[in-house]
């Protein structure tokens, strides 16, 4: 239920109504009756209190201030801008074609740091599960294994008309459930095996019948279209050490592995395409597979400055761990293949900016005017949104024909759709009901290491890892307003936080004066435990001050008009994404600006004794934040998120908990080695009585070496603030 806030006006019109309808025959105005009516309404609504207090820190009118919410998406786009203008200036350095080979080879080495290590290559077990025939073609339905037990279905469609080996174009499916059975796909590939093409069409895993999370009766997904099924697994694999992409560039290479076992494919004469995310993958296994010699990634390639300016951070296998930050751009995608031939399809209203893909094949065309055959890349444009078109196609069709060897008419003929019982590949028409297989859900337990109770360098290893800025001074800050209570007043501020954006928080002072303050974290904004009777109250009465802010995303700061293409249940994963592009973390973010909280609190308002609180997911932000500043002298968890780990291996797990993680911390550190390493600071661990879920993972918690980390469960909310109020008195 929203709680409502009351103009003081408003206020008093309201108890004005409510004793109209005690007693009618009240005197209206007399200033006895008056005085009667708010005792009255005080005791029977304390909360009429809070109605008259406006705890919001940011007023509409503050025009400096009132994009708190999209702060975090142009902080982390700002830096995006640094990383990229830095690899432009590089470039602009190349003159010579010897220094485009030594780029050439400077990209594929960091690709392949970001990207792999890829597996090793076990034997593809393919089987043909049916054969289908047409008057022009033939179908063989496949299923091969790019991993063991991770299968991948596919469609071989074989010309009637071809006589010894046969160029063969690959096709990737871009972000549609039934993948390349949707009718515009069906209709490129039939246009190019009827110019006498052989064509592998296979889905990517999470579409087609390669979907994950769905219903086994139905067929029917359960959590969403193609972008969440790559994306809710794909956050796994990020936290886990590896990433969706890194598994969806591995099918596509064993898909040129199985069509090369083929006598009818001519190896030297293999092309690569694809639409929207299928021009993702095209555009990325061209890059990794030397074997691919034509490419022509559609409706994709564009700048990740013009990304970030427009759309932004896309689903998960579009990013590249920290490739921004490495000094990568997605034109180096086509870059490092030169001199093979490229083909850049692009419309100017597609939601990959045209003005990105116009400045990219600037870049790409410089590459390949050095190695003299300027020939070998092209770029088509048309007028139109994020769709296929006649012109684009047939640009294909001629390109394919030229790099491929396969000249003839490059006209787009009507095709005849087929039907959904024509490429059904397996028994069920899904491989996970048919084949006893495994998920990217699986692939990723293998990635999590077995972590120590306390890593070698875990301090070290998780200010990298997440991002971490340390404060530098004492940050600008104001006070705004302040309100008074019994016992106690509320200020409210605003301080200068790691980027250009100010951090609105409430400072709860006891009348009394005292040297000990509380940092209060809660994921659901500083306002939720404000009102009289809350948490922060029974803190203030246990005589410390409190100091709750709304960090980035939170409160008064989110969530912001950004919400991307992978949003579950109002929690998106796409800032998540963008900050993993340039080596960050919303986590490690959070953390810094918190310990430019816990400055303010020593500096300037002059505190000795600093504690911090977190309730649930803010739990991760507070262990960092702590670890990284031993002004922070003890800590409390209430209902914590315990283990980035235990999220990994939760097929279930709460998306409300990805923003909070750190990319990679699966392979060297989780929040039980942060609670260990803290165990100096007395951590108290307060869970809901009877409390038992995925992210509250008791069996998680180290052990309690001498009984340092208390955990206390607690029945009711009065429990909790007794406890509370004794956790802060010494």
């Amino acid at each position: 239920m929203k709680r409502r806030h009351f103009s003081d006006t408003a206020a008093v019109g309201f108890s004005n109504q409510l004793m109209d309808l005690a007693d009618p025959f009240v005197p209206q105005n007399p200033p006895l009756f008056k005085a009667a009516r708010l005792v009255l309404l005080f005791l029977l609504f304390p909360g009429f209190l809070m109605a008259q207090e406006d705890l919001k820190v940011i007023q509409n009118h503050w025009v400096n201030f009132k994009d708190g919410p999209n702060a975090l998406y142009k902080h982390l786009s700002g830096q995006a801008f640094g990383y990229l203008e830095q690899r432009e200036q590089a470039l602009s350095q190349i003159q010579t074609a010897a220094q485009w080979r030594e780029r050439q080879a400077w990209t594929k080495e960091k690709l392949m740091e970001l990207v792999g290590p890829f597996p090793e290559k076990t034997p593809l077990n393919p089987q043909v599960t049916r054969r289908v025939e047409k008057e022009r073609f033939g179908m063989e339905h496949v299923v091969f294994e790019s991993q063991p037990g991770f299968y991948v279905t596919g469609t071989l469609f074989l010309p009637k008309s071809i006589r010894g080996r046969a160029p063969a174009v690959i096709f990737c499916s871009g972000h549609a459930l039934e993948a390349y059975r949707s009718v515009t796909y069906q209709h490129m590939i039939l246009n190019l095996v009827a110019k006498g093409f052989i064509v592998f069409a296979f889905d990517p895993v999470g579409q087609g019948e390669r979907l994950e999370y769905f219903d086994p009766i139905t067929n029917e997904p359960t959590i969403g279209g193609p972008t969440k099924q790559h994306s809710y697994p794909g956050a796994q694999a990020f936290i886990a050490g590896t990433s969706q992409a890194t598994y969806m560039i591995w099918d596509g290479i064993r898909a040129v592995d199985y069509l090369l076992t083929r006598k009818e494919v001519d190896p030297d004469r293999i092309g690569i395409t694809g639409r929207s995310g299928g021009g993702t993958q095209s555009a990325y296994i061209a890059a990794f597979d030397e074997r691919i010699y034509a490419s022509a990634p559609e409706n994709y390639i564009t700048t990740f400055k013009r990304l970030w300016l427009t759309h932004g951070p896309q689903d998960a296998e579009q990013n590249f761990y920290r490739g921004i930050q490495q000094g990568l751009d997605q034109p180096d995608l086509l870059m490092v293949r030169a001199p093979k031939p490229n083909l850049m399809v692009t419309t100017t209203r597609d939601i990959f900016n045209i003005e990105g893909a116009r400045e990219a094949a600037t870049q790409i065309r410089s590459v390949y005017e050095s190695f003299g055959v300027p020939d070998h890349f092209e770029i088509v444009e048309d007028d139109a949104g994020h769709a296929s078109t006649r012109q684009n196609r047939e640009a294909m069709y001629a390109f394919f024909q030229r790099h491929l060897r396969l000249p003839g008419d490059s006209s787009d003929e009507a095709v005849d759709t087929l039907s959904k019982a024509d490429l059904q590949v397996t028994e069920t028409g899904q491989v996970l009901t048919s084949f006893p297989g495994k998920r990217v859900f699986d692939l990723n337990q293998r990635e999590l290491a077995s972590l120590p109770d306390l890593p070698d360098n875990l301090v070290a290893t998780a200010k990298e890892l997440s991002g971490y800025q340390a404060p530098e001074g004492l940050a600008e800050s104001m006070m705004v307003g302040r309100f008074k209570r019994d016992g106690y007043s509320i200020e409210q501020h605003l301080m200068k936080g790691e980027g250009d954006y100010w951090i609105p928080y409430l400072l709860m002072k006891p009348d009394i004066p005292t040297e000990r303050a509380v940092l209060y974290l809660d994921p659901s904004g500083k306002a939720t435990d404000s009102q009289i009777n809350g948490d922060m109250e029974a803190l203030v009465r246990g005589g410390a001050m409190v100091l709750a802010p709304d960090l980035l995303t939170i409160g008064e700061m989110g969530p912001g008009g950004f919400t991307g293409d992978s949003n579950f249940e109002g929690h998106s994963f796409n800032l998540w994404f963008g900050s993993i592009l340039i080596g960050r973390s919303i986590t490690g973010i959070h953390a810094g600006d918190a310990n430019r909280l816990v400055q303010v609190l020593k500096q300037r308002e002059q505190v000795a004794d600093i504690s911090g609180l977190a309730k649930g997911a803010m739990s991760a932000v507070l262990l960092h934040a702590a670890a990284f500043n031993p002004s922070i002298s003890k800590i409390a968890l209430v209902d914590p998120l315990i283990s980035f780990q235990e999220l990994v291996k939760d097929p279930q797990y709460d998306p409300a908990m990805i923003a909070y993680t750190v990319p990679y911390a699966g392979k060297s550190y989780d929040l039980p080695q942060l609670l260990n390493y803290l165990q100096d600071r007395s951590p108290l661990i307060l869970v809901a009585g009877g409390a038992d879920s995925g992210t509250l993972l008791r069996e998680s918690l180290p052990s309690d070496r001498g009984g340092a980390i208390r955990r206390v469960s607690v029945k009711s909310a009065l429990d909790r603030q007794e406890l509370l109020s004794k956790w802060i008195t010494p």
